[in-house]
């Protein structure tokens, strides 16, 4: 489906170590200015750049520009780092910024969407007014993988810019909590609180998908 909603716990420590020992060659790479690190730079971590980049401006060509920028910045400053955090949250720190920095430049064209207007209704005990479908048993199914897939990426795209930059650090670049309260200047229970509730309004805008999708098969049939 595209999210990583449930990371096996060996898989993510093997791969945080593998990325750790590949962050050091490219540290020393960078300081010791070698012609070949900013190439490394990209390559390894493009990506995920381009990524959540994407997830903050929701805008592909504003990401190009963003990683760019946050790139050179990254060489630029490469001594400036001093291995007080890992190297790619201080990375994932400084494109984030340059993220920010070009959503901002452009609020005065483009109103960004408000949390409450897309958040499902709760009542005073924090339960969701209208009951939610549970379309997970239909993951499987071919014939609604590609109406999930589409009603997902949609309803990522429809999350408010600071909603979506979590989920997509926490479920599809694999980070801990810790780690993305530390990039994005938050603490980790609105972390935690955030990752959440974009997940609860995948979960809702997919239920209606579902429905959409089973409704209009019904009525197909009955024609």
């Amino acid at each position: 489906m595209g999210l990583q909603m449930a990371l096996e716990p060996g898989t993510a420590v093997i791969a945080h170590s593998r990325r750790a020992d590949r962050d050091l060659d490219l540290l020393e790479a960078l300081r010791q200015r070698e012609p070949t690190a900013a190439e490394r730079l990209v390559t390894t971590y493009g990506d995920r750049a381009y990524r959540l980049a994407t997830s903050i401006t929701g805008n592909g060509q504003d990401a190009e520009e963003v990683v760019q920028d946050a790139f050179w910045t990254v060489v630029r400053k490469i001594d400036g780092f001093r291995g007080e955090s890992a190297f790619g949250s201080w990375l994932y720190r400084i494109v984030a910024n340059a993220a920010y920095q070009k959503l901002r430049a452009r609020q005065s064209r483009r109103r960004d969407v408000s949390w409450d207007e897309v958040l499902p209704l709760f009542d005073e005990r924090s339960r969701h007014v209208v009951p939610m479908i549970d379309w997970s048993p239909r993951v499987d199914d071919p014939s609604v993988q590609t109406e999930l897939r589409v009603a997902l990426t949609a309803a990522i795209n429809e999350l408010p810019a600071a909603y979506r930059t979590v989920l997509v650090l926490r479920d599809v670049e694999g980070l801990a909590n810790p780690e993305i309260a530390e990039i994005m200047g938050l603490s980790v229970p609105v972390v935690k609180t955030r990752v959440h509730r974009a997940r609860l309004f995948l979960r809702k805008q997919l239920g209606d998908a579902v429905t959409t999708l089973d409704a209009t098969t019904a009525a197909g049939g009955l024609s």
